[in-house]
């Protein structure tokens, strides 16, 4: 599809923290003085490439979606959404005439932050640092390409585009009350924090909405937490199964199930391709759509409604419940006991690792944090294990 005059161009970018530096030349190849460019790719795409590479990404695999420490295969974890969000960004940003390499990036770099254990591992790190400023995953997935992934000999981070950090920072909207780490990285390289980003930021945050409010209900069907009764409570999700039954009278319950999220994903995706073509009619360049002053890129103002009554729905009778609260606690338990390991001896973290510690707080406390953050759910029970005689129990409840 043509690229639609708002969209975000590789071409024109808004730079790179540190400046490219030129590759060594192999005289033998390279004697007409051309500088090795690794492939023909644009700058969005090295972002993307750059992320997939990185051992944060990698990480992923074994970091808690909705489960925690899951012990079957079938269910997802933060690299597997990623991947969906991923393809369901591909999708509108094609639709929309959006650059499709800056939104895929964005989609698999949004997660990077998120500790392990996922939303109980954040609360645990966030009351272990909340005398040091805090913790918050958005800010900490800036903090991990910009400062914590060192792959390259002359700087930290990946340095990836101005773009792809300004959507990172703020796919969510404008960001008025930055805390530490974001307010720290939007010093060193500003990110313009109080408009909003482009419209592949906010695609990819969409993009997020949908992956997880449809498949993290495939998810909790799968571990017995939901059931049809409970989605038939959501006038919404009923009206869409009754639809699915009649197209498919004599299918088994569960195929329809599946066709029913399908079906979800695909009236949500709809939905944003209609409302953002309309919001954007009158957009000539990504800089309007910074300065438009509202979001513009997202549901019709009636999916937005339901998408609001879906979520209620997941909080009550998936993320609040019962099992999930007790297996949380013990996660949070986990963490911060290697908060306090960590923060009392810190011969018990990597080499590498304790080169790095700063001597005092809250600059100290702040790289523990960045430490556990990096882990697996699975590293942090065997490191718990290690230092406390004894492997935390509960925490799978799946």
């Amino acid at each position: 599809m043509k690229r639609a005059p708002y969209a975000a161009d590789p071409a024109k970018h808004g730079g790179r923290e540190f400046a490219s530096q030129s590759r060594a030349r192999d005289p033998a190849t390279h004697g007409n003085g051309k500088v090795e460019t690794r492939g023909p790719r644009s700058d969005f795409q090295r972002d993307r490439d750059r992320i997939i590479h990185s051992m944060s990404f990698r990480r992923l695999k074994s970091k808690t979606q909705v489960f925690i420490a899951p012990e079957g295969d079938h269910y997802r974890t933060r690299l597997t959404h990623s991947l969906e969000v991923a393809q369901i960004g591909r999708v509108l940003a094609r639709s929309l005439g959006l650059d499709e390499d800056l939104t895929e990036a964005l989609c698999l770099a949004h997660d990077l932050g998120h500790p392990p254990f996922g939303h109980a591992g954040e609360a645990a790190l966030s009351e272990a640092m909340q005398r040091h400023g805090g913790f918050c995953h958005n800010a900490q997935a800036l903090r991990t390409v910009m400062r914590i992934e060192n792959p390259y000999p002359t700087h930290d981070g990946l340095n990836l585009t101005w773009d792809l950090l300004e959507g990172l920072a703020k796919h969510n909207g404008p960001v008025t009350a930055p805390n530490w780490a974001l307010a720290e990285l939007d010093e060193g390289f500003p990110l313009d924090l109080g408009t909003w980003p482009s419209l592949e930021a906010q695609i990819a945050a969409v993009s997020d909405d949908i992956a997880y409010d449809n498949h993290d209900i495939d998810d909790g069907l799968r571990a017995g937490f939901l059931t049809l009764d409970d989605l038939l409570e959501i006038p919404f999700l009923a009206d869409q199964w009754r639809r699915v039954e009649n197209r498919f009278p004599n299918a088994p319950r569960d195929r329809l199930l599946r066709e029913l999220i399908r079906d979800q994903i695909g009236l949500m995706v709809n939905d944003v391709i209609e409302h953002t073509t309309r919001q954007v009619q009158d957009m000539s360049s990504v800089g309007e759509v910074r300065d438009a002053g509202r979001q513009l890129g997202g549901f019709s103002p009636e999916m937005a409604m339901h998408e609001r009554a879906l979520k209620k729905f997941m909080y009550e009778k998936l993320y609040y419940h019962t099992d999930q609260v007790a297996a949380a606690a013990r996660a949070r338990d986990v963490i911060a006991r290697l908060f306090a390991a960590y923060s009392q001896d810190a011969r018990l973290m990597p080499q590498d690792w304790q080169e790095r510690l700063p001597a005092n707080d809250p600059q100290r406390s702040r790289v523990i944090a960045d430490f556990i953050a990096g882990m697996s759910d699975r590293f942090a029970i065997e490191a718990c294990s290690e230092i406390y005689g004894e492997r935390p129990r509960g925490l799978s409840n799946v």
